[in-house]
């Protein structure tokens, strides 16, 4: 490769790690001898096309610094699906800008955007080298172990879930259930998560139920009660993405996106978590709660993972070394080498792996009841979450007469 400018962009939901990967590239292609100049797309691929672009090169060294240790997106995400007429545009501001290296951070539908581009450049004999780095708290990318974002997400989710469940603990008089919605359209990797709160059985979450399985009303009221039985209480965990037999969002939602998804959020005016609500409700008459969590739990910057920190911003570097190399068509993966101690390296996958699928939960990281967490999954999650705090309970110990 010819000594050229570099380009990156973010892209989708944001999370607490993406501007570590961010930090990550700018740093690799300051060193890297091969990256003249390196530009930020304001706003993803949407705003590469009206070239709204920021020279990353002469950020202050404190800024790029800062980076590591600030949430959201700070080039400004989008969700722009590329369609055939854009192509042409996206090759005219590259080659008006002498770009030959071309980065995003995002998901699936990000890593679409990267292969497509790079794939499109190619027909049309220009020279570019495509990589993608992974970003999504869902945890649903193929070709690598986890996604920088999961883990602090998880964690976020962990923490809500063990202090919401001792509240439900000492108020089960007057609440006897909890509903806590995770996000997570077709991968049930964050509900999955949070059975990391509980330190001993009868402590939350009790039950969880992610999109991997067919929702069952009748089966789910019995599993609630069998908990309010043994346990005074009980605290359910789902994810927003349930579905009954027939395909039907247990949220009740009809409000499609531009990619052709359910939105499960606030567009789309329902939830699953409420209609588990309704349900347990309607079937017992109990009071309860639920709780919904979104973006804030995404870019929880203040209960981030520091491992998730750190191997995002590996991430951005890997990235670098790969496009210097002349490799195109990639995206950066992290692979696990154990668990206990926890160690891992990075690698590539190939866009084509990793483009517009999702990956699920596997089947041996939940129990046979299809409604919690297996030990094989605490020991692939546990390193990821990093430590967390105990609470105490009072002991009860009778008046001596």
């Amino acid at each position: 490769m010819i000594k050229a400018n570099a380009v990156i962009g973010q892209s989708g939901g944001p999370t607490a790690v993406i501007n570590s990967s961010l930090a990550g590239v700018i740093e690799a292609a300051a060193a890297s001898g091969l990256i003249a100049d390196i530009y930020g797309m304001q706003y993803g691929i949407e705003g590469f096309m009206n070239e709204w672009l920021i020279d990353l090169g002469r950020q202050p060294q404190k800024v790029i610094k800062g980076l590591r240790s600030t949430p959201s997106s700070a080039l400004g995400s989008s969700r722009h699906k590329l369609v055939d007429r854009d192509f042409p545009l996206i090759l005219d501001v590259l080659r008006r800008n002498n770009i030959r290296y071309f980065f995003l951070v995002g998901g699936n539908d990000t890593m679409d955007t990267v292969n497509r581009v790079e794939k499109y450049c190619r027909e049309n004999n220009y020279e570019l080298i495509g990589v993608g780095i992974p970003k999504t708290v869902d945890n649903d990318l193929y070709g690598t172990d986890h996604t920088p974002g999961f883990a602090s997400a998880a964690r976020s989710n962990i923490l809500n879930v063990m202090q919401a469940g001792v509240l439900a603990r000492d108020m089960q008089k007057v609440d006897k259930f909890v509903i806590y919605q995770t996000i997570g359209r077709d991968a049930g990797w964050l509900a999955l998560a949070t059975a990391l709160a509980a330190g001993k059985e009868e402590d939350a979450p009790h039950l969880i139920y992610a999109p991997e399985f067919i929702f069952d009303r009748d089966k789910f009221l019995t599993d609630v009660e069998r908990c309010i039985i043994n346990y005074g209480y009980v605290s359910v965990v789902c994810g927003e993405g349930l579905k009954y037999s027939d395909g039907s969002p247990v949220s009740q939602s009809g409000t499609m996106d531009k990619f052709s998804n359910i939105e499960f959020g606030a567009m789309g005016g329902a939830s699953a978590g409420l209609s588990l609500h309704g349900m347990i409700h309607a079937e017992f008459g109990f009071r309860g709660e639920f709780q919904i969590t979104e973006s804030l739990i995404m870019c929880d910057m203040t209960r981030a993972s520091v491992l998730d920190l750190e191997e995002a911003y590996m991430c951005g570097k890997k990235a670098v070394e790969i496009a210097v190399s002349g490799e195109s068509g990639f995206m950066v993966s992290i692979v696990r080498l154990s668990d206990k101690p926890y160690m891992a390296e990075y690698g590539k996958a190939l866009l084509s792996d990793v483009a517009v699928k999702t990956k699920p939960v596997p089947a041996d990281f939940f129990n046979r009841e299809g409604n919690y967490a297996s030990g094989k999954f605490i020991d692939y999650m546990t390193p990821l979450a990093g430590e967390l705090p105990e609470f105490t309970e009072l002991e009860k110990i009778k008046l001596q007469k």
